[in-house]
């Protein structure tokens, strides 16, 4: 396959896994990241090295350490190697950090992701896939989250940027007629995940007799959504840009489409579950039972999360669903290892 794909935060949980499975699927693969030190380096290097392992043979795979604030050798590498698609996974990450350190967000999330879409203009891209998040849906209690619905009540700046993203993408694409398509993704895990997500968090807790603090008393939900659906969703996406949406009517809009190729997608398990049942079945599966240590709600926090796929099944067809419970087996076994 003559033509690139460019994938941002290649040394990312997501984007790792994406690019590996290009990689093996023969794709040419340009990787893009800064390897910041959100979280622990070793991991991203690790994920890293195990692409550059991956692509010996094959020879289809570059990596290029670059911050998306470098417009300059963003530009080059668009130039040199002309992506005729380009998968924006790169973002700085957390609901809580963004408390911390807002700034950092402003930065990747909002001007980086401009100089994404500066490039795509330039390059005339074919396609541009960009992670966004469930945390869009903020203080929405209708569930499962619909596309559809109004995501205008963010509940943190994380959120914030993340639909923001969105309506960059929107005015992109029908400015210049690029496809984009924006992914909410729903809590996803899987081997070599973010240390900083819950099933990491749990497991480690569990594993090492660690108190294991649970937010608003457990009272909470999640779409836990295995690594490998989400690659294999994505691997779809790739092939089927976005379109416009020939039915869609101006007086009575909806958020999910529009008249230009711009199309919002959520991926995550139909199936929520409790978070104190979730954390039931990793003790099941380590064999350990967790020390609990139970707290009020965090700022920033939403409370339930389920995804509603309908759109997706719609756009890409059905797709293979890993269940919870191998999910939490295949990865339980990973960090028991790891």
């Amino acid at each position: 396959m003559s033509e690139y794909i460019l994938v941002t935060g290649c040394g990312g949980f997501i984007g790792f896994h994406l690019c590996k499975k290009l990689i093996e699927d023969g794709y040419k693969a340009i990787g893009i990241d800064n390897i910041n030190a959100y979280y622990d380096t070793k991991l991203k290097k690790k994920r890293l090295e195990i692409l550059s392992q991956t692509s010996l043979k094959k020879n289809n795979w570059e990596f290029f350490k670059i911050d998306l604030l470098d417009k300059n050798s963003l530009l080059k590498i668009f130039l040199e190697y002309k992506p005729s698609i380009v998968i924006n996974l790169a973002a700085q990450a957390g609901v809580r950090y963004s408390l911390e350190n807002p700034e950092a967000y402003i930065n990747t999330n909002i001007h980086g992701f401009f100089n994404i879409l500066e490039c795509c203009k330039f390059s005339k891209v074919k396609s541009l896939l960009y992670a966004s998040s469930s945390s869009v849906y903020g203080g929405n209690t209708k569930i499962p989250f619909s596309e559809d619905d109004s995501v205008n009540h963010p509940v943190s700046l994380y959120a914030a940027t993340k639909r923001s993203n969105e309506l960059m993408a929107h005015s992109y694409s029908h400015l210049y007629g690029i496809p984009c398509t924006g992914i909410r993704f729903f809590t996803v895990y899987g081997p070599l995940g973010r240390p900083d997500m819950a099933p990491m968090i749990f497991a480690d807790a569990i594993i090492n007799k660690k108190t294991l603090k649970i937010f608003n008393y457990g009272k909470m939900s999640r779409s836990f959504t295995y690594i490998d659906d989400v690659t294999n969703i994505l691997m779809k996406l790739i092939k089927k840009p976005a379109t416009l949406d020939e039915s869609f009517d101006t007086k009575k809009p909806n958020s999910s489409s529009s008249w230009c190729p711009n199309r919002i997608l959520n991926i995550g398990n139909e199936n929520a579950i409790g978070l104190l049942n979730f954390i039931n079945m990793l003790e099941e599966e380590i064999g350990t039972e967790a020390i609990k240590d139970f707290d009020s709600l965090k700022k920033g926090d939403v409370v339930n999360t389920q995804s509603e796929n309908k759109n997706l099944n719609k756009w890409i067809g059905t797709y293979p669903k890993t269940s919870l419970r191998e999910g939490i087996k295949i990865f339980v076994n990973w960090y028991k290892n790891y």
